[in-house]
């Protein structure tokens, strides 16, 4: 006797690829989305049609948007700042090398992605950062994550004797990504990394010179 249940008629449920979990998986599609779109042109229906799953499945992990955009930008800055580490910390080159490879890899990036996306951070904070308290709060902690990070790297950089030895590594830091974010909004709106490359020039320039 042949004990195998019929199968089910009618469409397969919705559920993420290969299983994945579905909260990372929303999270997933709120990075792309609200870096392309921003946070106010992002509907719920767009991240859920997206992930493919029903409306329910968003409720059950957010109270709300905007508990979902604090997931986005925790998971956008973890992930972020472990690329920084990726590129900064390499054992394999010297500290402004390292930082001259995440800045070539940010190039790559913005071409890859044909200027669409630039930094969530850096959006988000245009976007938000002057009638959202609460968001701008959770960018400028991020910002100041990745700044000291720099910082850290700077520091290194001028133990190796690659930058000048009286630089002020923590106000360079805070310089580098004041004009950084600028680069990448400039790119977006020449669709061209040059804005980048002029900055990343007189960066290093002011570093050793």
């Amino acid at each position: 006797m042949n004990s195998t249940l019929p199968r089910r008629r009618g469409r397969p449920p919705k559920v993420a690829p290969e299983n994945t979990d579905t909260r990372t998986a929303l999270v997933r599609a709120g990075v792309e989305l609200l870096t392309e779109q921003g946070f106010v042109s992002t509907g719920i229906d767009q991240v859920l049609k997206k992930v493919g799953v029903p409306k329910g499945s968003f409720y059950h992990y957010f109270a709300s948007k905007d508990d979902f955009g604090f997931a986005v930008i925790h998971a956008y800055g973890a992930y972020f700042a472990a690329k920084l580490d990726r590129w900064l910390a390499n054992p394999a080159r010297l500290p402004l090398q390292g930082l001259a490879d995440f800045v070539a890899d940010a190039k790559a990036g913005m071409a890859r992605f044909d200027f669409r996306r630039g930094c969530l951070v850096g959006n988000l904070g245009q976007e938000l950062g002057g009638s959202h308290d609460a968001f701008r709060c959770r960018l400028d902690a991020i910002m100041m994550d990745w700044q000291a990070r720099v910082a850290a790297c700077l520091r290194q950089a001028r133990a190796a004797g690659q930058i000048k030895p009286d630089t002020d590594c923590e106000r360079m830091a805070e310089f580098f990504w004041t004009g950084w974010e600028g680069a990448i909004l400039r790119a977006k709106l020449t669709r061209s990394t040059r804005p980048m490359d002029v900055f990343a020039e007189t960066f290093f320039t002011l570093l050793t010179e």
